[in-house]
């Protein structure tokens, strides 16, 4: 069962650690009743250094932790359990209940701007935000998405205390590939966890009625806490939103999923610009090419795209001349295949193998209004370029 990576529970049960701090130092006494300057102890962690001791290699992961560190924020947040599937509390369904949370965020520019996940911030009534070198602010809610699961929260802290991440490119990544995630899991801030691109398109639910496509599988440990935190390559961009596990126990069993950073900038200046994010919407549904459809249609055996299985009439695809399954026929097994039906396998010159590199290409590429050519296979024997001028997803929807 797929979990969205929902915010550990901070105060569920506390366990109270009094530390007493001595220090040695210069004070500075002042007879008078006027306002003095005071340096408050720092709590940012030392880099490490290269020494005799230390091999270079070994200090990769603990410079990337100390580059990207200070981007990164703990966010505690109170809110009011409404019983949707954004709650705090997995499976907790009583209306009106005031719970408590932790998730993750990262700053993306010097004007305060922090992104984090929509299930983190999700009736949120208050935020806190805790920044790397120990102060912490109140955060406002920018704008949420539910169809990307992410949302925007800004501070107001001066800018020159303000680390903006840097961004990196999702579309040039590939398996293998060296990953670090940094976050909260279990209410523990500042957290480092290494592993590789485990898969990419992958597809995952969203808070809404769409899914999110070109999704980021990684088995860098993450867990509740970790949400809304960066997933970080080798070089500290961060190429993905650490999101969701894929947990028989609720917490980390290797298989977690990023959402992909293009998808990230895209969603994040919109919402910062207008407070809200518009997708094109195409009015289909359709499933991946697979050996049912091939023998049915006698298609290569390599045949991919996908297959369209219903056209709303008046919608873009519609209008532009795609065409729904039709000649259904039911095979040995029992299951209805299509004997006729369009095949869309590029968007603009695209390849499109699958419904996730679709609906990327759809959420990354595109906004209302927009016209692409979609390359369509028509019963496995004609190939049509057609002109599809994309709307506004329909509200509700």
């Amino acid at each position: 069962m797929t979990h969205f990576g929902k915010k550990s529970l901070a105060f569920v049960s506390l366990l109270l650690v009094a530390v007493i701090a001595f220090t040695i130092g210069t004070a500075v006494v002042s007879t008078s009743a006027q306002s003095q300057t005071i340096s408050w102890p720092a709590t940012t962690p030392q880099p490490a250094s290269a020494d005799g001791a230390v091999l270079q290699s070994d200090t990769t992961y603990s410079t990337i932790y100390n580059q990207v560190g200070p981007s990164v924020v703990s966010i505690n947040v109170v809110a009011t359990q409404n019983g949707s599937s954004g709650s705090l509390i997995p499976g907790n369904q009583d209306q009106g209940q005031v719970v408590e949370g932790t998730g993750t965020g990262f700053v993306i520019d010097t004007n305060g701007d922090i992104v984090t996940n929509n299930h983190v911030v999700d009736g949120a009534t208050r935020i806190e935000v805790n920044f790397f070198d120990g102060s912490i602010y109140r955060g406002t809610v920018v704008g949420v998405d539910p169809d990307s699961d992410l949302a925007v929260v800004k501070v107001d802290r001066p800018s020159d205390q303000l680390h903006p991440v840097t961004l990196g490119d999702s579309s040039k990544l590939f398996i293998g590939e060296g990953v670090v995630a940094l976050g909260s899991p279990f209410n523990q801030p500042w957290t480092l966890t290494t592993g590789v691109i485990s898969a990419l398109d992958r597809q995952i639910d969203s808070l809404g009625q769409f899914q999110i496509g070109s999704v980021i599988q990684t088995d860098a440990a993450i867990n509740p806490g970790n949400s809304g935190g960066p997933l970080v390559n080798l070089k500290g961009e961060v190429i993905g939103v650490n999101s969701q596990i894929l947990s028989r126990s609720g917490s980390g069993s290797g298989i977690g999923f990023a959402i992909p950073s293009d998808l990230v900038k895209r969603v994040s200046q919109s919402i910062i610009q207008n407070g809200k994010v518009s997708y094109s919407y195409l009015g289909i549904s359709g499933t991946d090419m697979n050996l049912y459809v091939i023998e049915a249609m006698k298609l290569p055996n390599n045949a991919r795209g996908v297959v369209v299985e219903t056209v709303e009439a008046n919608g873009p695809a519609g209008k532009a001349g795609i065409q729904a399954a039709t000649n259904l026929q039911t095979d040995a097994s029992g299951v209805q295949v299509p004997t006729s039906a369009d095949i869309i396998t590029a968007v603009n010159n695209t390849p499109v193998t699958s419904m996730e590199s679709l609906i990327s290409y759809l959420g990354s590429q595109t906004k209302p209004g927009d016209t692409v050519n979609m390359t369509v296979v028509r019963n496995g024997t004609q190939e049509l370029t057609l002109p599809v001028t994309l709307t506004a997803r329909p509200s509700g929807t």
